[in-house]
C-alpha cells in the first residue's frame, strides 16, 4: 500500500529525476540556511494564537520541533523519495491526528517553508534562471507530495481513532457496569480464603489449592484493573524520565525461563522523556511479557534504544513466530490477542500510555522472523 500510493502521487506530480536532481543542487547551497528557516516557521506560530495552542508545551515545545524540523527539512531535499520516506511523513500525519491539529495550519505552515526555501533558491540561482525554474518546479512537486502523504495519513489515522474511540465508549460502559459487581464476589472469596487458610488442618493438598484459589483471584483482580485503566485517565505525573533506568526495572519485573535471553543494547546515554516513569514502566513490562511469551520456551528478546530528531525510539523485537498477519491493523485494540488465554489488553494499554506521553507505538515484522515494537517518546525540552 506505502509503495503504491507513493508511486501513484509521484506519477500524478510527475516528479522524476530531473527535480530529484534540481532538489539535491538546492539543498547543497540552502542547508546552512536551515535553522533561519525553522526559526522563521516557528516564528510565524507562536505569532498566531490558534497555531500556538496546538503546541501544548508553547516555546519550550518548539525548542524540540525545531530540531526535528532540520531533519524534515534534510531528507526533503536529499532524499532519496522511497518508502522509508514514505513511512516517516505518515508518521507525521499520524502526529498531527494525535495533537489535534486543524489541517489549515498544516497548509499555512507548508507555505512557509515554500516561501523561504523559494528566497533561498532566488538567492542562489538568480543568475541562472534555468536552474532557478527547475528547482522551483521541483520544490512545488516535493511539497505538494508531501502535503498528498499526510493528509492521506492524516485522514486515514483520524477515521480509524474515531471509530477506536466509539468502541472504546461502548467497551467503557460494558467495564464500568460489571467491574463493581464483579469486585464484590471476588472481595468475598479473598476473605474467606484468609479465613481458610488459618483454620485448615496440616493437609498440604488441601492448602495447595486454596492457593491456587487466591492466585487465580490475583489474576482476575488484575484484569478488572487494567479494564478499568482503559476507560479512565488516570493523572500523569510528569517528571524527568531516564529510560534505562525505567527499562532496567521492567526487564527486573518479568519472569524468563532459562532458554530465553535477554539483550539490550543503546539504552546507556539516551536523553531524558518527560512522563510518568510507573506508566512507562508497565508499558514496557507489557511487552517485554509478549516477547518473552513468544520465544518461550528458547529465544531470544532484544531491546534497543536510539536518539535522533528530537525522539526516543525504544524497540523490542523477539525471535518468536511473528504476529498473525490477519490481525496485524488491529493489533492495538483491547480484547484482540492471539494467545491463548490471553485477554488483549496488554498491546492497547502500551498505545494509550505512548499517546499520553506525546508518543506513538507501532508494529513491524523483524528481519529473520519475529515481531519487533516500536515505542518514540519526545525528548524532553
Amino acid at each position: 500500500m506505502a509503495g503504491n500510493l507513493l508511486e501513484d502521487l509521484e506519477r500524478y506530480l510527475e516528479f522524476g529525476e530531473a527535480d530529484a536532481l534540481a532538489l539535491r543542487s538546492l539543498h547543497e547551497v540552502a542547508r546552512p540556511s536551515f535553522p533561519a528557516v525553522a526559526e522563521a516557521f516557528y516564528a510565524r506560530i507562536l505569532a498566531h494564537p490558534g497555531a500556538r495552542a496546538v503546541l501544548q508545551g508553547g516555546e519550550s515545545e518548539v525548542g524540540r520541533l525545531r530540531r526535528t524540523l532540520l531533519v524534515w527539512l534534510d531528507q526533503l531535499l536529499s532524499g532519496p523519495w522511497d518508502e522509508a520516506y514514505f513511512e516517516a511523513r505518515c508518521r507525521i500525519g499520524r502526529v498531527h491526528v494525535r495533537i489535534g491539529m486543524p489541517q489549515h495550519y498544516m497548509f499555512g505552515a507548508m507555505n512557509v517553508i515554500r516561501l523561504e526555501l523559494e528566497r533561498i533558491a532566488e538567492e542562489h540561482l538568480a543568475a541562472r534562471p534555468a536552474e532557478l525554474a527547475a528547482c522551483r518546479r521541483a520544490l512545488a512537486k516535493v511539497l505538494d507530495l508531501e502535503l498528498g502523504v499526510m493528509l492521506h495519513t492524516y485522514r486515514e489515522d483520524l477515521l480509524a481513532r474515531e471509530a477506536r474511540a466509539e468502541r472504546l465508549a461502548t467497551f467503557g460502559q460494558l467495564v464500568g457496569s460489571i467491574a463493581h459487581d464483579l469486585r464484590n464476589p471476588l472481595g468475598v472469596i479473598e476473605t474467606s480464603l484468609f479465613i481458610l487458610r488459618g483454620r485448615l488442618p496440616d493437609d498440604e493438598r488441601a492448602r495447595k489449592h486454596v492457593d491456587r484459589i487466591g492466585d487465580q483471584v490475583a489474576v482476575a483482580n488484575g484484569i478488572i484493573s487494567d479494564l478499568l485503566d482503559m476507560i479512565r485517565d488516570r493523572p500523569m505525573e510528569r517528571t524527568p524520565v531516564e529510560l534505562v533506568e525505567v527499562l532496567a526495572a521492567a526487564a527486573a519485573a518479568v519472569a524468563r525461563p532459562a532458554g530465553v535471553g535477554l539483550v539490550a543494547e543503546g539504552l546507556e546515554g539516551l536523553p531524558p522523556v518527560d512522563g510518568d516513569a510507573g506508566q512507562l514502566r508497565q508499558a514496557f513490562v507489557n511487552l517485554l511479557e509478549n516477547a518473552v511469551q513468544a520465544v518461550s520456551p528458547r529465544g531470544e528478546v532484544r531491546v534497543a534504544g536510539r536518539a535522533e530528531g528530537g525522539e526516543v525510539t525504544v524497540a523490542v523485537e523477539d525471535t518468536g513466530p511473528g504476529v498473525d498477519p490477519a490481525i496485524r491493523n488491529r493489533l492495538f485494540e483491547p480484547l484482540i490477542t492471539t494467545r491463548p488465554g490471553g485477554v488483549g489488553l496488554g498491546l492497547a494499554l502500551v498505545k494509550r500510555v505512548a499517546e499520553r506521553h506525546g508518543g506513538a507505538v507501532s508494529h513491524e515484522p523483524r528481519l529473520g522472523g519475529g515481531a519487533r515494537f516500536l515505542v518514540r517518546l519526545p525528548v524532553r525540552a
